[in-house]
């Protein structure tokens, strides 16, 4: 899969994919041909918790960005928004639920509020103190209208695997006989895992790609693959409008998806084009 880094100039009206694009995510989204995204998985820059080289990421951005996201979103398709809360003056943000409001105004359904938890060794609360260790972040699971495409991962063992399912009947013939079972089954292996998906973090967790640590805020590889075969088929069009060092991009290749990434730092692009031209 031919894999160019092209800087926005290059760029005229958005022809091709697989690119990586160095611009303004907002500018960059009014580029791209309405209807053409079938999947978007991405952590925005929130509550001033890194330097992304001076990027200015207030509300009325925001509201930009979601408003081209819908534009730019098939019938049917997916935005996962990853995103945590900073804990000011003694208060959480609550930019997060913000954030998700917005997307509903905007005309998204939340179609589910899932979690991601950081399987990392932070330092422990106080025991003086009174707040928790904070591990996890929100994975907002956006569509437009009714979900196109859902793929379920299926890694939950099942107790009760090898058994037989023989369904649920409890409809009575006239003379008060339940009828006969026709739904029977064997209980398979593995279902469908929970909304609450945990990670190793941390250098050597995150990425296989050494160099993708000189980002500030990357996050696991292995959660943006679980998302792209849940809510993407191959063939599809994913989007990263805060690529950084690429990670959702590189999971699209690798799992035969075409791939968009847009980000605002030139060395961040540049990055992220290094990375994805090993696969």
């Amino acid at each position: 899969m031919q894999n160019d880094f092209k800087e926005a100039k290059h760029i005229d009206s958005y022809k091709s994919v697989n690119t990586i694009i160095n611009k303004d995510s907002g500018e960059a989204l009014k580029c791209l041909p309405e209807s053409s995204v079938h999947l978007t998985v991405t952590s925005p820059p929130y509550d001033d918790l890194r330097d992304y080289n001076g990027y200015n990421f207030d509300n009325s951005t925001l509201s930009s960005i979601i408003k081209e996201l819908y534009r730019v979103t098939a019938e049917g398709g997916v935005v996962v928004w990853v995103i945590g809360d900073a804990t000011v003056k003694g208060s959480e943000s609550g930019s997060s639920f913000r954030q998700a409001l917005l997307f509903m105004e905007h005309g998204f359904k939340l179609h589910d509020t899932m979690i991601y938890e950081k399987n990392t060794s932070p330092f422990p609360a106080r025991r003086n103190g009174n707040r928790y260790t904070q591990i996890f972040e929100y994975m907002f699971v956006f569509c437009k209208g009714k979900i196109k495409t859902s793929n379920l991962i299926c890694d939950k063992p099942n107790k009760w695997a090898g058994h037989t399912n023989w369904g649920k009947n409890t409809n009575r013939n006239k003379d008060g006989q339940l009828k006969e079972t026709t739904d029977i089954k064997p209980v398979p292996d593995f279902s469908p895992r929970n909304n609450i998906w945990k990670y190793n973090v941390g250098k050597g967790f995150n990425s296989s790609d050494k160099e993708s640590h000189l980002h500030p805020a990357i996050f696991p590889e292995q959660l943006a693959e679980d998302h792209i075969l849940s809510w993407s088929n191959e063939g599809d069009i994913v989007l990263d409008p805060f690529c950084g060092s690429g990670t959702t991009c590189k999971m699209a290749k690798k799992n035969r998806r075409n791939y968009i990434g847009i980000d605002i730092s030139k060395e961040y692009c540049e990055l992220a084009d290094k990375i994805i031209a090993k696969y």
